[in-house]
């Protein structure tokens, strides 16, 4: 979770992101080497977690079972949707085709992945009453809940025309609905039906009560 957590860190250093951005040939070669090494260790952290011993904080309950799946369905939508709108203010693709009038998802939020991360390490706290699965997801649900912040504060000095940019944000209305679109919610579905399917097949418990 600490290399986790740095690889984080490290990509939003200016200086560290030049550099990696030239080794990598560009931005789009960045965000490729990026995403190889967060799925790495993703994988290695729930490797580590299949073998960390049981430490039991309290006894699962069954309505707890009930907590992931609910709440996953808007962590997804979050997250997904997140991932690929233009978005200037926080982590996603980038800025490129932002719209200030049709911000979509960022008049719910600035910060959808992040809130989407926040749902979904909040939901497998309730459950996993164990000292292995707090020391994944209680890192997580604070860089999360700290994140919009500190993202706010760096824009608003950095970015002269924030003000202008952020003017239809934290704003929703139903014109959201109609500037997300169609099809993001559906691959939003789609993704959440795969994670519910792979699941037990990757992680080695069923996510269904």
């Amino acid at each position: 979770m600490g290399c986790f957590l740095v690889s984080h860190r490290l990509t939003n250093s200016p200086g560290f992101r030049r550099r990696a951005e030239a080794l990598t040939g560009g931005v789009a070669g960045f965000n490729i080497a990026y995403s190889i090494v967060s799925l790495l260790l993703l994988a290695w952290i729930i490797r580590a977690y299949q073998l960390a011993p049981a430490v039991v904080m309290w006894t699962q309950e069954p309505w707890m079972r009930w907590v992931p799946p609910i709440v996953m369905l808007p962590a997804t939508l979050l997250l997904t949707i997140g991932m690929t709108s233009p978005n200037p203010f926080s982590i996603g693709p980038g800025s490129k085709g932002f719209d200030p009038a049709r911000p979509g998802i960022l008049r719910l939020t600035r910060h959808p992945i992040l809130w989407g991360l926040a749902l979904w390490s909040a939901a497998h706290m309730v459950p996993n009453g164990d000292v292995a699965a707090w020391m994944i997801f209680a890192p997580l649900l604070g860089l999360a809940m700290i994140g919009p912040k500190l993202l706010d504060a760096k824009r608003r000095r950095t970015r002269p025309d924030w003000a202008e940019l952020a003017a239809q944000t934290h704003r929703p209305t139903f014109s959201m609905i109609i500037e997300i679109g169609w099809w993001k919610p559906l691959l939003a579905l789609a993704i959440y039906a795969s994670l519910i399917w792979l699941h037990e097949p990757l992680i080695g418990a069923s996510p269904l009560p």
